[in-house]
């Protein structure tokens, strides 16, 4: 028990992780101080004082989301194989149970005033700086002979990167994992058309 008179020790992590669940459930605009401070057990000078402010505290909710629940593209013995588990290895994610369904990468500022655009704009980023890894997987790929010289890497990124955000709304509104698996099921028969002609069915 703390002495008479002195303060609860602040646990930072802690209060991270409960912000985070809020921006995650409620997104950004929904979110305020209100429900945060509640949630996090603190008022809201030691919020400024140790966050700096609810968009601060945001981002920092963002990097610790990703430390916790993102999604690398995993390593597959070819490319077709590395994105399909990573689709579904993130639509597993999406729908368990004991955190909000979705991405918060992806739900927490879909929409937002022109006064809260930057932080539109800081989640657009990370969106992008995501699909990178498959990217760079792909570009392997080609240089290991796994895909022809002529695979459209720019379509199968701009594809995939689609379905993925796209199961994560799918997962808010209610789908279920077997939902999203038939999802990935169809989007991987569309592979062969990003081969380039030399491969490509005619």
């Amino acid at each position: 028990m703390s002495p008479r008179g002195r303060p609860r020790a602040f646990d930072r992590d802690a209060a991270l992780d409960e912000a985070m669940y809020v921006f995650w459930e409620r997104g950004y605009e929904g979110t305020s101080l209100s429900d945060l401070t509640a949630a996090m057990k603190i008022g809201s000078p030691s919020l400024y004082a140790a966050f700096g402010g609810k968009e601060a505290l945001f981002r920092e909710a963002i990097e610790r989301y990703r430390e916790r629940f993102g999604h690398r593209p995993p390593e597959g013995e070819t490319a077709r194989d590395a994105v399909e588990a990573w689709l579904r290895e993130s639509a597993r994610g999406y729908v368990e149970e004991g955190h909000p369904r979705g991405c918060m990468v992806v739900l927490a500022a879909l929409n937002c005033t022109e006064q809260n655009r930057p932080v539109r704009e800081f989640l657009a980023a990370k969106r992008r700086n995501n699909l990178t890894g498959v990217a760079a997987r792909l570009r392997r790929a080609v240089a290991e002979g796994d895909l022809p010289e002529d695979a459209d890497i720019e379509g199968i990124v701009r594809f995939y990167g689609t379905i993925l955000h796209g199961m994560s709304i799918q997962a808010r509104d209610g789908a279920e994992l077997a939902d999203l698996d038939a999802v990935i099921d169809t989007a991987m028969s569309a592979w062969p058309r990003f081969l380039g002609k030399k491969t490509a069915p005619g």
